[in-house]
């Protein structure tokens, strides 16, 4: 039987149950061709996203994979940038909106749920399509701790120890199942969960990184103002921190 014609509309199932401009949304994930890595550790989340400038005359600093939605909840983005972009403008929209009714931050798993369900009405009616990003939201909650939570275009969302997106996913999964097995969350300093993030990432690609190829978000990690300590805010990594990490694997090897 011949599947042709059920990928025309958005609204209706193939014969064997399947919608195919929802898996076609899928496919845009990987056809950005930009692998990302999120992993928790016992007081800190990490976020880490390749980097690719696609033209010489681009400024750097304009392009961005990891964005922070509220003070404490940040995101990786990845698949088809304008789509991540709207769909941040929108997620940073709910939070702010939460926060103004409720008085505190919307938690990072009820921005995710609320995420969730805005991209599974987009697979019910025919003049939206599904936007083609998955995101990867982290924060520290208060009562619950580090968080990490992954939501797709079908509208599928779920918490996470470690996972990733993009078209190395399935490898970085695999790479951090074992170095995760029966353990609850990456173990050790905000540093060492980074470093395995990085190193990760720089595996499953092949990749010696250099400090702007990469860029990373985190919660629980290094106060802005310089001082001792930890934040529970979101924050992104400088090039200097990377650098510095990136010289402790370098160092290790």
């Amino acid at each position: 039987m011949s599947s042709a014609g059920y990928d025309r509309h958005i609204t209706i199932f193939s014969d064997q149950g399947r919608l195919y401009q929802v898996e076609y949304a899928f496919k845009a994930i990987t056809a950005a061709n930009i692998t990302s890595v999120g992993v928790r550790g016992k007081d800190c989340a990490v976020v880490i996203s390749q980097k690719k400038v696609p033209d010489k005359l681009i400024d750097p600093s304009s392009v961005s994979y990891i964005h922070r939605l509220s003070p404490s909840v940040g995101c990786v983005m990845t698949g088809s940038i304008a789509d991540a972009r709207a769909s941040v403008m929108r997620a940073r929209g709910e939070a702010a909106e939460f926060r103004y009714k409720n008085g505190y931050e919307m938690p990072c798993d009820v921005l995710a749920k609320r995420l969730a369900n805005i991209n599974q009405v987009y697979t019910q009616r025919a003049y939206m399509r599904p936007l083609g990003v998955a995101t990867t939201l982290i924060s520290v909650d208060s009562e619950f701790g580090p968080q990490l939570y992954k939501c797709d275009p079908a509208g599928y969302f779920v918490g996470y120890k470690a996972t990733s997106s993009g078209p190395k996913a399935q490898e970085a999964m695999n790479h951090l199942e074992k170095k995760l097995r029966n353990k609850n969350c990456a173990e050790g300093n905000w540093e060492e969960v980074v470093e395995l993030a990085i190193t990760t990432l720089s595996t499953v690609l092949s990749v010696d990184f250099k400090k702007g190829e990469i860029e990373i978000g985190i919660v629980g990690g290094p106060r802005r103002d310089g001082k001792e300590g930890t934040t529970s805010d979101f924050t992104t990594l400088s090039e200097e921190q990377i650098d510095e990490r990136l010289q402790s694997i370098a160092e290790k090897d």
